[in-house]
């Protein structure tokens, strides 16, 4: 008996219409366009990335309107007078400065303002005196303002007979030191010392020039850049060589040759300058504080010659006058 082996017919494909086929074409491109759009979505201000990134625009925004409320006015500063516009937003301003050529700036210095100032920088030459030339001698002294205007440039006669004159270091000859436009070393000392009197004095191992000069300074008054931590650490922990630091710090080369203490002056200014706003921090408002009490001092001691020479003119003009009455009265009789 066969069996009964009925499969179940598979329904045959229904060919598409005519009208689906044109409609197809349109359906896919409209799909394709809505792809193309979530591509090109635009970013909305409530995007965490967005937000953060306004963010940072603001702080640093805030941040440049804060370096530029930071330069002070001349008036609120106790050096204020001694200093023009353009230095305190050098000093005070944004530090991110174009370097200037050795040349550029030298020019700006021997046409600078020779006003003494609150800030002086020192450097001296020495020669070598007694046996072997081993003990030094003042030879030379250089003093310039804040501005790198030479306020002192002299060359000074030793008190001792020169053994060795140190040209190849100092620069001296012995025709400077024979010159009549050399000073004493009496009167040099006298002159750095007026000079340097309650000013801030700035040097490169200035103690030295101060030992060979004999004379003191208070010690809260000094910046030494041989001392200055953040120089020393150019140098390992060791006393940095002023050439190696002007190189370093500044971007310029000195002492090409010899010595030359104006140079070095100078230099040891632009030094100073550079890393002065960090400096003064240091010191905190105690510098600023003795330096008003010794200007105040100053003035007092101004203001008593004045009264002084006044009392004597008044004196002097009295006894004129009785010499006057005494005359006639002699006369009369």
């Amino acid at each position: 008996m066969a069996k009964s082996g009925n499969k179940a017919k598979k329904s045959p494909a229904i060919a598409p219409s005519s009208n689906w086929k044109k409609l197809l074409p349109t359906i896919t491109s409209k799909n394709e366009a809505k792809k193309r759009k979530t591509n090109e979505f635009e970013i909305s201000p409530n995007y965490k990335g967005n937000k953060k990134r306004k963010l940072e625009e603001l702080k640093a925004l805030k941040k440049e309107t804060k370096k530029e409320a930071e330069i002070p006015k001349k008036d609120d500063l106790w050096f204020g007078d001694d200093i023009e516009e353009e230095v305190l937003k050098n000093v005070y301003g944004n530090k991110t400065k174009k370097t200037i050529s050795k040349e550029i700036l030298v020019e700006k210095m021997n046409t600078a303002d020779s006003k003494l100032g609150k800030f002086v920088a020192i450097d001296c030459e020495m020669v070598g005196v007694g046996p072997g030339g081993l003990d030094s001698a003042l030879a030379r002294v250089s003093i310039v303002n804040f501005n790198g205007a030479v306020l002192l440039d002299a060359y000074v006669k030793p008190l001792e007979k020169v053994t060795d004159y140190r040209t190849h270091v100092s620069g001296i000859q012995p025709k400077h030191l024979e010159s009549d436009e050399a000073i004493t070393f009496k009167e040099a000392q006298e002159k750095v010392a007026t000079i340097i009197k309650n000013r801030i004095l700035v040097g490169h191992a200035v103690y030295n020039d101060l030992k060979v000069l004999m004379l003191s300074h208070p010690t809260l008054l000094i910046r030494d850049t041989s001392r200055y931590k953040p120089f020393r650490k150019l140098a390992k922990g060791r006393s940095p060589g002023l050439k190696m630091l002007v190189k370093e710090v500044l971007g310029i080369s000195i002492q090409a040759g010899s010595h030359s203490s104006v140079e070095d002056a100078r230099f040891t200014i632009e030094l100073y300058k550079n890393v002065k706003t960090e400096w003064e921090k240091s010191f905190g408002a105690r510098s600023g504080l003795i330096m008003k009490k010794l200007k105040e001092k100053e003035e007092k001691s101004r203001n008593k010659k004045k009264v002084t020479v006044q009392k004597e003119a008044t004196i002097i003009e009295e006894y004129s006058e009785s010499e006057e009455e005494s005359d006639s009265d002699s006369g009369s009789d």
